[in-house]
């Protein structure tokens, strides 16, 4: 793997997380997971190639360019799933709690 392939797969990443960002916005939360593990994916792959690679300056540039919108799309992620991840969590907490209640007294199945 060369530099140009190492930032094609910086672009790749930042274009699924455009499309994360999209999926979030519309509430498809199907579609955001099929995505997120695309990206897990390419990340994985860069993790088994990148060190192997030296880049040229302008590269080097450009993928700094590329993570910091990534990360801004991550930050624009997070933002539109984690109140629903909160209220989710919180019922979860309320059915566990209701069940080990209704163990407790011996109305639980």
């Amino acid at each position: 793997m060369n530099g140009d392939e190492v930032i094609a797969i910086y672009e790749s990443i930042s274009q699924l997380t455009d499309e994360m960002l999209a999926a979030a916005r519309a509430a498809d939360w199907d579609l955001l997971a099929a995505l997120e593990t695309q990206c897990g994916k390419h990340i994985a792959n860069l993790r088994n190639c990148e060190d192997h690679v030296t880049l040229r300056e302008d590269l080097r540039h450009r993928k700094v360019d590329i993570i910091k919108k990534i990360l801004e799309d991550d930050r624009h992620i997070r933002n539109l799933t984690e109140p629903g991840l909160r209220k989710l969590s919180a019922l979860i907490q309320s059915n566990q709690t209701e069940q080990k209640l209704l163990n407790t007294y011996g109305m639980g199945s």
